[in-house]
């Protein structure tokens, strides 16, 4: 019986792949917070920017324009977040079906190894028995009664 398992380069890649997509996952994950901190500092500066109560027309339009410009880009912003988490989800989905892949090969190495150590144990105990049989022969051969 082979000893080696011959999907070993296999599993290998299938580790390296799931490596892979696990460190795709933290960097999607990372991506997602900075977005949400965008996010706050966003809202933040768009709760801070109070409109102006008196003043010029001008300067009522102008403080009104610059809200407007705070909440598109808060809106911004928060579209990044959902892409983000959308680009996450993709990223957590790769990564089970990775992980999937790498269990499949892993378990056919398993029942391998299985294998090899049912045949190891066969082959044991086949040469236990040859040499009883052996001995019983050559003690029967000497004359020697076995006890």
């Amino acid at each position: 019986m082979n000893r080696m398992f011959r999907l070993s380069p296999v599993l290998r890649a299938r580790k390296a792949q799931e490596d892979g997509a696990r460190g795709a996952v933290i960097q999607s994950r990372a991506d997602v917070r900075d977005a949400q901190a965008l996010v706050k500092r966003r809202h933040l500066d768009l709760v801070g920017q109070d409109a102006p109560s008196e003043g010029s027309a001008r300067a009522m339009v102008a403080a009104l324009v610059a809200r407007q410009s705070l909440a598109a880009g808060l809106f911004d912003a928060q579209r990044m977040v959902t892409d983000a988490e959308e680009v996450e989800r993709e990223k957590v989905a790769a990564l089970t079906d990775a992980a999937k892949r790498r269990r499949a090969v892993e378990m056919m190495s398993e029942r391998h190894a299985a294998l090899v150590k049912a045949h190891d144990l066969r082959t044991d105990q086949a040469n236990l028995d040859e040499l009883a049989v052996t001995s019983k022969a050559r003690n029967a051969a000497r004359g020697v009664k076995d006890t």
